[in-house]
C-alpha cells in the first residue's frame, strides 16, 4: 500500500528537505522549495525477469541509417540544429513569453508535409491553434491536433497513430497521473520528459518540447532538464524589434555556435538568410556618429551598424546608456579614449545603440565603437563604405581578433570598399581579398588615418 510523505524540493536543482528553507544549500537560490507530496510504497518491489535482454556490441556492429535527419524545411532551424532533426532525439526549445516559441513549432509542424506530425497543445485550444494556423500555412492536412495535458493519454495517442514527430506544448502543463505534486513542480516535469525520452528512444520518433522559463530567464523545471534531452535551443527576441534569434546551449548531434535570425510577421517567422541587409540602414546621406562593424556570432559573420550620440551634459552628471551592447565596456572604452587619446569626453553625454535590437558581446566591435563616439564628438561622418574589426585594449592597442577571414569576406561580399583590422591580424591573413584592408595598432594611428 502507498503512503505519502510531504518534502520540499528546490524547483531549481532538486534538491530535498525535511522542511522549508530560505536558501537552498545546494544551489544557493532563494524562496525556490515548495511542497510536494511523494508517494512511498510499503511493499517490496521485486524487480521482473527481463527478457528479450540485448547483449553489448562493438561499434562495426552497429548501423547507422542514411535518413537520420528530417528536413524541418525551415534552413535557420536547419542550421542551429545541425543539419535537421535527428531522428529518436528529444528537443527542447525556451524563451520569453510571447517571443514565437509555438508559431516556430506550429510553422514546422506545417510543413511538414512528408511525415506524420502529431502536435500536442496543453495551453491552447484546437480553436485557437487553427487561427494560428490558418495564417501561416492553410493548406497542411498532414498534421494531426490534439488538446491534451495527461502523459498517458499523450503515450497512448503516440503509440496508436506512430507519428515521425510529436510536438508538446509545453512540458510544464503535462502531468503524470501517478503523481500527487502538482502540474510544473520539479517531480512532474522530471517524470514526464523522462518518460517521453524513453518513447523517443525506442520508438526513433523525434518529440520537440516547448518549456518555460523563469524570471532570470532560466529554463524551468530542475537543471537535470536540460540534461535530459539531447538539444536545448534558446529562441530570443525583443518585444519591441520583429528579429528573433535562435541558438543552441545545448547539441548532442552538432555544433552549438550557430545561430538562426527570424523576423516576426503576421504570417509567421520569416526567415532572414543575410543578416547583414537588415541590420544595416540603407540610407545613403552621410551622418556622423555612424560606424559599421564586422561582427561574429557563433560563426556566423554578419555586420552591424552602431550608432552613437555625444553631446554636452544638459544636468551636472553625464550620462552613459547604451542599447545593445555591455554599458561596463562602454566606460572603459571612453576611458581608453580620455587617456590614450586626449579626448576630453568626462563632461559629456554618451549614448550608444546597436540597430536592429541585436545585442553584441563580441569585443571585436570596439573599433567600431570607438570610432562611431569620435564620429559624433567630432560631427565628422565615417564613410559608410568603411568597416572596423579589432578590439580596444586598456592601453589603447587594437588587438586581434578571431576569425578575421570571415568577417573580412563577408565585408568584401556586400560591397564594402575598405576594412580596418588590427597589424596582429594582418600578418596571419593568406588569401587575397579585392577589399582594401588598413592595419592599425593604437587607437591615435586608427584617428589619425579615419579623420586626415
Amino acid at each position: 500500500m502507498a503512503k505519502g510523505k510531504t518534502v520540499f524540493i528546490c524547483q531549481n536543482c532538486a534538491a530535498e528537505s525535511a522542511r522549508w528553507l530560505g536558501r537552498c544549500p545546494s544551489c544557493g537560490s532563494w524562496n525556490t522549495f515548495v511542497e510536494e507530496v511523494v508517494r512511498t510504497s510499503t511493499a517490496k518491489t521485486v524487480l521482473p525477469i527481463p527478457r528479450g535482454l540485448v547483449k553489448p556490441v562493438s561499434l562495426n556492429e552497429i548501423s547507422t541509417s542514411k535518413d537520420r535527419r528530417i528536413d524541418t524545411k525551415i534552413g535557420e532551424l536547419n542550421r542551429v540544429l545541425g543539419g535537421g532533426l535527428v531522428k529518436g532525439s528529444l528537443v527542447l526549445l525556451g524563451g520569453e513569453p510571447g517571443v514565437g516559441k509555438s508559431t516556430l513549432a506550429l510553422q514546422l509542424a506545417l510543413h511538414l508535409n512528408e511525415e506524420k506530425i502529431l502536435y500536442i497543445s496543453g495551453e491552447e485550444s484546437l480553436q485557437q491553434i487553427k487561427l494560428r494556423a490558418e495564417r501561416i500555412n492553410p493548406e497542411s492536412g498532414n498534421c494531426l491536433f490534439a488538446n491534451e495535458t495527461s502523459l498517458e493519454n499523450i503515450l497512448n495517442h503516440c503509440q496508436s497513430i506512430e507519428p515521425d514527430v510529436v510536438v508538446i506544448d509545453s512540458i510544464q502543463t503535462i502531468a503524470a497521473e501517478n503523481l500527487e505534486s502538482a502540474t510544473g513542480s520539479v517531480s512532474q516535469v522530471r517524470e514526464c520528459t523522462t518518460a517521453l525520452l524513453r518513447y523517443a528512444k525506442s520508438s526513433n520518433t523525434s518529440i520537440i518540447l516547448i518549456g518555460h522559463i523563469t524570471k532570470d530567464g532560466y529554463l524551468a523545471g530542475p537543471k537535470a532538464l536540460e540534461h535530459i534531452v539531447d538539444v536545448v535551443l534558446q529562441f530570443e527576441g525583443d518585444n519591441n524589434h520583429v528579429y528573433r534569434i535562435l541558438r543552441s546551449n545545448k547539441n548532442r548531434f552538432g555544433s552549438t555556435s550557430e545561430i538562426g535570425i527570424f523576423e516576426m510577421r503576421n504570417e509567421g517567422l520569416k526567415e532572414i538568410t543575410n543578416p547583414s541587409d537588415i541590420l544595416i540602414s540603407s540610407n545613403e546621406e552621410q551622418l556622423s556618429g555612424i560606424s559599421i562593424a564586422a561582427t561574429l556570432d557563433g560563426i556566423r559573420p554578419f555586420l552591424i551598424e552602431v550608432q552613437s550620440l555625444v553631446s554636452t551634459a544638459a544636468y551636472g552628471m553625464p550620462q552613459r546608456s547604451s542599447t545593445g551592447f555591455d554599458s561596463r565596456r562602454l566606460n572603459m572604452l571612453l576611458a581608453v579614449l580620455e587617456k590614450r587619446a586626449g579626448f576630453k569626453l568626462a563632461a559629456k553625454d554618451v549614448f550608444l545603440n546597436i540597430t536592429g535590437g541585436i545585442k553584441v558581446d563580441d569585443p571585436a566591435i570596439d573599433m567600431a565603437v570607438i570610432s562611431s563616439v569620435l564620429s559624433s564628438n567630432l560631427d565628422l561622418y565615417i564613410d559608410h563604405q568603411y568597416c572596423f574589426a579589432g578590439e580596444v585594449g586598456l592601453s589603447g592597442e587594437i588587438r586581434p581578433v578571431s576569425r578575421i577571414e570571415q568577417r573580412i569576406k563577408e565585408a568584401e561580399k556586400l560591397g564594402f570598399k575598405k576594412i580596418y583590422i588590427s597589424k596582429a591580424n594582418r600578418s596571419g591573413l593568406n588569401v587575397k581579398f579585392k577589399i582594401e584592408i588598413v592595419s592599425v595598432g593604437k587607437v591615435e594611428h586608427l584617428f589619425q588615418n579615419l579623420f586626415k
